[in-house]
Parts: C-alpha cells; sequence; structure tokens
C-alpha cells in the first residue's frame, strides 16, 4: 500500500501545476526548504521547510518527473 502524498509534496505540485517556478535549498541532511517563485520574472513569493520524505524524493529527482 502506498502512504498518502504529505500537504508539502501537494503544495509543491500545485504550484507547478500553476506554472510557477521552485527551487531546493538544503540547509542540513533530511529537510529541505523550497523556495516559490513566479513564473514570470523567478521572484521569490514563498518558502517552506519541510523532513517530509515524498517531498525531498521528489525534488532530489526531477529527472524522474
Amino acid at each position: 500500500m502506498t502512504a498518502p502524498m504529505t500537504d508539502d509534496l501537494e503544495r509543491l505540485l500545485r504550484w507547478e501545476a500553476a506554472g510557477a517556478t521552485w527551487e531546493a535549498i538544503w540547509p542540513r541532511a533530511g529537510e529541505v526548504t523550497v523556495v516559490l517563485c513566479t513564473c514570470d520574472s523567478g521572484e521569490e513569493v514563498d518558502r517552506y521547510t519541510s523532513t517530509a520524505a515524498d517531498l525531498i524524493d521528489y525534488v532530489q529527482h526531477p529527472a524522474e518527473r
């Protein structure tokens, strides 16, 4: 059985679906900060830090999307 998607990954997927961009920052092992940026100028709009394993896996393997 597959674990349900975390809110942190859902948030990033909604951001991507809207056509906006993001950047991952790695403040420490097992934790990622996702910087949400505008789709046109790449300006930072928001950021959040998470230890959610599904989010970390998603941002570590962008080629598999």
